[in-house]
């Protein structure tokens, strides 16, 4: 077979879409080589990555086993996110923005756990902000789903949005932040070129609903892969974990008024329970009195004839004594009859 190699001062043309390149086929007689010209395809990629979007995921101390896998699932979802140590609970929110300067990260999405029970996530443009501030309902991790989906690790995803988010103000700045968080970079290191999943944010019950779906090549239809979980909005503020309040959700009602209503609805079951045991007392006491005062009881009573009330002035006469006889015993008797 013959070997190729590259001939001195041959003319490339340095073309973005192709290269033209000419060889020499080295048979052995230099006599007979022929020149040939190969077309170079062009690379998958011949962009550069400019879009530098960097987010950090963590939270905060006290989070559960569930909090801890939905994180690790973002970030494997996410090939332009890093991760960092869990920050302490006496630190202010404000000290996000320097561990994001520190990881040279521009966005954020930390998750604050509160009374072991209740997740709150925090997504921040840092470190000028706007952020937004969310209760995390209904978290269903990769592991726990077991859904038949499947994509590629580090695959960029499409962003699929409700059309409520263009009719709203506070929706509009919301889907803004979530473009910027969630979109992996054009030309990302981490990342592969190629699409085949979906995140979906549909908006139902003044919450937003996160889906995770992959692309089927044959019929391009959906298949979930997970996590899911739902964010109910609680405030929008201009600057990054603070600053004036641009939107304040109306309709949000915080876990522990929610726990206090569920409490003084069970107390009030209780109450009208124990309501009903009294009254049902108060009636069977009732129906008994009416039965041991039987009204038809007095008519074959008749009235005994009064008699005149005598009053004795002396004393009565005394009882005179019996006389108790001699009665013989046995053997007195016996004796007698001997006699």
């Amino acid at each position: 077979m013959a070997a190729f190699k590259r001939k001195r001062g041959v003319h490339v043309t340095a073309e973005k879409t192709t290269k033209k390149v000419k060889f020499v086929a080295d048979d052995g007689n230099t006599e007979q080589n022929a020149v040939n010209e190969i077309v170079v395809p062009k690379p998958v990629s011949m962009g550069k990555w400019t879009n530098k979007e960097r987010v950090l995921i963590f939270s905060s101390r006290g989070i559960n086993f569930r909090t801890r896998h939905l994180m690790q699932d973002l970030r494997t979802l996410m090939p332009h996110s890093k991760a960092d140590t869990k920050m302490d609970r006496k630190d202010k929110l404000f000290v996000v923005n320097e561990v994001c300067e520190i990881k040279n990260c521009n966005k954020c999405l930390f998750f604050e756990a509160k009374k072991k029970q209740d997740l709150y996530m925090w997504i921040s443009n840092c470190p000028h902000g706007p952020s937004a501030k969310f209760l995390v309902q209904n978290i269903h991790t990769l592991a726990e789903l077991k859904m038949t989906g499947n994509c590629l690790k580090g695959s960029r995803p499409l962003l699929s949005f409700d059309p409520t988010f263009d009719k709203e103000p506070h929706y509009a700045l919301l889907k803004e932040l979530f473009i910027q968080t969630f979109s992996t970079p054009r030309y990302h290191p981490k990342s592969q070129p190629f699409v085949d999943h979906v995140f979906t944010f549909s908006i139902a019950d003044n919450r937003i609903w996160f889906r995770n779906y992959q692309i089927i090549e044959e019929d391009a239809s959906l298949v979930e892969i997970g996590p899911r979980f739902v964010l109910n909005l609680i405030k929008i503020f201009q600057g990054s974990f603070g600053g004036p309040t641009l939107y304040e959700n109306p309709n949000f009602k915080s876990p522990n008024l929610h726990r206090r209503q569920l409490r003084l609805a069970a107390a009030a079951k209780v109450r009208e329970k124990q309501t009903l045991k009294e009254m049902q007392k108060v009636k069977r006491s009732a129906a008994k009195e009416d039965l041991e005062k039987d009204v038809t009881a007095d008519v074959f009573v008749t009235p005994a004839d009064k008699k005149p009330v005598e009053i004795q002035t002396e004393p009565p006469e005394p009882k005179a004594e019996k006389k108790h006889k001699f009665k013989p015993s046995k053997r007195q008797r016996l004796d007698k009859k001997k006699s």
